[in-house]
This record gives C-alpha cells, sequence and structure tokens, in this order.
C-alpha cells in the first residue's frame, strides 16, 4: 500500500484502509460483545430471564456513529472519483482498443504497439473501446480500473511517478482466454519517451525494456 507509482495511489489506498480499520474494529467488537452476552446471560447465571428495556442513548449512538461513518467513506471515495474523471487538458492522449484477447494502443501520430509506453511524470488520457465483447481495462499498481464496451468510448487517465515496467489485466471474464489477455506499461524518463516516439528497431525497444526492468 501506498508505494505511490501513479496519483490515485494515495487517494485510494487510503480509502481502503479506513474501510478496512472501521470493518475490523467493528468485527472484533461485535465479536466480543456477542461472547460476552451469551456468557453473562446464560441460563446457569440467570436462571430468571432478565427484562431488558429500551435505551434511547443507545438508539442513538448505534444509529448516528454508523450513519457518521459511512458518510465519512462516501466522502474518501467521493473525492477520489472526482479526481479520477476530471482529466488535465495537457493530458497526451492514447487510443486503446481491447479485443480477444490482446490490448493495443495507438499514439496521435498513429504509432501502434502491443506495448503502452509513455513518459514518467506526464498526465495520459486512455480513449478506450472495445472490438468485440465487455472488457476491463486493470493496472493493479496504478489503482486504475475502466471497464471496456463495444461500440462506446470511454476514458480514463492517471499519472506515472516512476520509472519502470507495470502489468495491464482484463479484469471482466471475457471467454476462454481471458487469464492471457496481459500488455506491459513501460514508463520511461522523457528523453527516452521522445527517443521511442520518434522511432526505434525491435532490438532497441527490446534492450530498452530490460534496462528498465533492471532499474
Amino acid at each position: 500500500m501506498f508505494d505511490d507509482v501513479s496519483n490515485f495511489v494515495n487517494s485510494v489506498d487510503g480509502t481502503f484502509l479506513f474501510t478496512l480499520i472501521v470493518s475490523v474494529f467493528f468485527l472484533v467488537l461485535i465479536t466480543f460483545l456477542m461472547i460476552f452476552f451469551v456468557i453473562k446471560y446464560s441460563r446457569k447465571r440467570n436462571p430468571k430471564g432478565t427484562n431488558i428495556h429500551g435505551n434511547m442513548g443507545l438508539e442513538i449512538a448505534w444509529t448516528g456513529i454508523p450513519t457518521i461513518l459511512v458518510l465519512i467513506m462516501f466522502w474518501f471515495g467521493w473525492q477520489g472519483y472526482k479526481e479520477m474523471v476530471n482529466v488535465p487538458k495537457d493530458a497526451m492522449p492514447v487510443k486503446v482498443t481491447a479485443q480477444m484477447w490482446k490490448w493495443s494502443f495507438e499514439y496521435e501520430d498513429g504509432k501502434k504497439t502491443d506495448t503502452l509506453y509513455i513518459p514518467v511524470n506526464k498526465p495520459i488520457k486512455l480513449i478506450l473501446h472495445s472490438n468485440d465483447v465487455n472488457h476491463s481495462f486493470f493496472i493493479p499498481a496504478f489503482r486504475l480500473k475502466k471497464d471496456v464496451f463495444p461500440n462506446r468510448e470511454r476514458v480514463a487517465w492517471f499519472i506515472a511517478k516512476e520509472v519502470g515496467d507495470y502489468n495491464i489485466a482484463c479484469a471482466e471474464y471475457c471467454g476462454m482466454s481471458h487469464s492471457y489477455m496481459y500488455s506491459k506499461i513501460i514508463v520511461l524518463s522523457q528523453e527516452e519517451f521522445k527517443n521511442w516516439m520518434y522511432g526505434m528497431s525491435d532490438e532497441e525497444l527490446k534492450l530498452l525494456e530490460e534496462m528498465t526492468k533492471d532499474n
């Protein structure tokens, strides 16, 4: 968590961490109370049943506290959602095409690849569509996931903060070879990306990928 390789990591991980802490706290609390009351009001200790009447303070507490916690979770989620849907105007557009069972990428100059090459610290705008069935574009390390549909364009964006290579997967079942629908994002320095855009041979690209992995 919080490895900060993209601009969405902190907000997404923070929301999940808060939700996890709240969930674990109430799991422990409720489990403890269940065991406590089973023992305290067991037939052996209380042969005659205890008459328990309503308690306005408790009613307010167990209604108000969960409501406040849910609203806090909503606020965290809403802040993250707003960031994800507001694409910067200077973002570099890349067309992403999904088809059984591969991803392909097309840049403004018409260059097409099966691996997504991008510059570090630059907003990237993905314009996604499918040639066949429903898919889901998923970059686990960047905390980015967007469903992709046929006959409909969808938009996602991100900023990669660290040079390196990262996995792209399809997160929605799309047929027999769904599990093989993987690709890579190669995040390059600004200078390396400019060199790549001007044209590199297959051998140079492979060497660049190996150098990126070594770093």
